[in-house]
């Protein structure tokens, strides 16, 4: 594992409250970077969190990870050889910052020079065909030979011979569950050597076996660590497709290698090209398509534990959180169409938006949108 490179550095309290905070039910990207930017610190913000889900209407308070659990997280890490790194600090991965609701900690495992190198996605079917396979390696290794990341969800078939084409250069395997919770298990070998010159990482927590939800939640990260994203095979509805319009959304570039119409597997990705897509027979068709952006400055980040002057607007009162309630729907809405809706001042709509979250009765969607979730 690689040392920490120069730059900010989150202190072991920090680290330990963000690990709490994170963990705590309720609390997503989004609304950890709400409650920072509001209380100042993760340490504060777990003090006010009971208040704050009581008054988004939880029918129950969340529970809170105690510190000696938080402590036995970062130590299961360490036993791994892995460490979380958060936003701000400079071994996480640049490209992600740029997407909304960038995971506020991650674990990471292996060597973070690689996060500085341009990454590109490589995706496809699990049930690959040999044709497929052949293609996945040969393309991750020419980028890799060019100069690129290979980036990968650790998946059957295409990803895994991504992974291995690019081992020699570089590759980051991103994972659905905890960083010692490889799956599938066959790949728990190809984790450790992918760790060895390149980087494993998770959002989720150590011990955390990756659900069927989860799968998708994995997929953004992989479309967001890369500039563009390479399908090969991929069925209709399937997850490599969710992995592209998730690229597409966040402004990455997509790529497609065509395949036979009469193979199912194909039908994806002729779909995709079909939409735009640019099509893909060689490496010089992705390096050539990415090399304009490579030069691009990373996201900067908006400091946490520095939030802004909230002293002059007083606290919502029940009359703000009904005109906020009654502005939502099941259909996702712009925040700043609910400010001009209700007449409050944005700080009240945005800690109006924090309690629901937090109480689990708000859904955050692209773009900033926001709908009210219905209990059934």
């Amino acid at each position: 594992m690689s040392e920490p490179a120069a730059g900010p550095r989150l202190s072991d309290r920090q680290r330990l409250s963000w690990l709490r905070l994170i963990r705590t039910q309720n609390v997503g990207p989004a609304s950890f970077r709400d409650l920072i930017n509001r209380f100042g610190s993760a340490e504060v913000a777990l003090e006010v969190l009971p208040e704050l889900m009581i008054s988004g209407g939880a029918n129950r308070i969340a529970r809170i990870p105690s510190i000696a659990e938080a402590e036995a997280e970062m130590e299961a890490a360490r036993r791994a050889g892995a460490r979380f790194v958060g936003i701000g600090e400079a071994d996480y991965p640049p490209l992600l910052r740029g997407m909304d609701h960038p995971p506020p900690l991650l674990a990471v495992k292996g060597n973070a020079s690689v996060f500085r190198l341009p990454g590109i996605a490589i995706v496809g079917a699990r049930n690959a065909s040999l044709a497929g396979i052949k293609m996945a390696r040969m393309l991750a290794a020419d980028l890799g030979r060019d100069g690129y990341a290979i980036v990968s969800g650790l998946a059957r078939g295409i990803d895994t011979a991504a992974h291995q084409g690019s081992l020699a250069t570089g590759t980051i395997g991103v994972l659905a569950g905890g960083l010692d919770q490889p799956y599938p298990p066959e790949n728990a070998g190809l984790c450790d050597e992918i760790a060895e010159r390149g980087a494993v990482i998770s959002e989720m927590p150590f011990g955390w076996q990756p659900r069927a939800q989860d799968f998708p939640r994995r997929n953004r990260l992989v479309a967001g660590a890369a500039l563009g994203l390479a399908v090969i095979e991929a069925a209709q509805r399937s997850g490599s497709l969710i992995s592209a319009r998730l690229a597409g959304e966040m402004g990455r570039l997509v790529f497609a290698v065509p395949g036979s119409p009469l193979d199912p597997r194909a039908a994806g990705t002729n779909g995709l090209l079909k939409d735009g897509a640019t099509l893909v027979t060689e490496a010089s068709d992705i390096s050539r398509a990415i090399a304009p952006l490579t030069g691009m400055r990373a996201p900067e980040v908006p400091p946490f534990e520095d939030p802004p002057d909230f002293s002059a607007t007083p606290p919502p009162g029940e009359s703000d959180r009904s005109k906020v309630i009654q502005a939502l729907g099941p259909t996702p809405v712009p925040v700043d169409e609910i400010i001009r809706h209700t007449g409050l001042h944005p700080a009240q709509v945005f800690m109006v938006l924090l309690e629901l979250d937090l109480a689990g009765r708000l859904e955050r969607h692209a773009g900033g949108n926001v709908s009210l979730l219905f209990e059934n």
